[in-house]
């Protein structure tokens, strides 16, 4: 009898067919492995009295293979995974919650009015008009909170309070 070695060299092709014959396109590496040790048991368990070793190998691998097939579908069938929508939208909640996380720090000191102007500003994108029209309030009352409110943020970093 021959060596396992070259039982896998003659074998290694029957093995891509039933790979191929199960239309296994995915983690091919890992249904080759599992044929390899599928036609190791088979090696193993072989009694020449009762037939021709390739078709029981055949048989063997193929079976294994399926087997690992099921539970593949299981798993699958079990857990979710999300699709790539579901990431983006994460990334991009995540980068928004660091940026206004990031717009607290400057807003150490400040009225709950200026911490809002700041974040109407610099994170919303909102013009000075459109501030005073959320708030009903006239445009030179938003320019005065501007002023006083980038006045002490400037202040703040100059004390070293926010480090920028």
């Amino acid at each position: 009898m021959e060596s396992f070695d070259e039982m896998v060299e003659n074998y290694q092709p029957m093995i891509y067919h039933v790979m191929k014959s199960l239309s296994i396109y995915k983690n091919q590496d890992e249904f080759f492995q599992t044929g390899l040790i599928a036609l190791w048991d088979a090696y193993q368990r072989f009694d020449h009295e009762k037939g021709e070793f390739s078709s029981y190998a055949y048989s063997y691998i193929k079976g294994r293979m399926m087997t690992k097939l099921t539970k593949h579908k299981q798993i699958e069938e079990r857990n979710v995974y999300p699709d790539d929508v579901f990431w983006e939208n994460t990334v991009e909640e995540e980068e928004q919650w660091l940026e206004q996380e990031h717009l607290q720090n400057y807003c150490v000191g400040l009225s709950d009015k200026q911490k809002q102007w700041v974040i109407d500003t610099f994170y919303k994108g909102m013009t000075t008009r459109d501030i005073a029209e959320k708030e009903n309030l006239s445009l030179s009352a938003i320019k005065k909170r501007k002023a006083v409110t980038l006045a002490k943020i400037r202040e703040n970093i100059e004390r070293g309070v926010v480090e920028v």
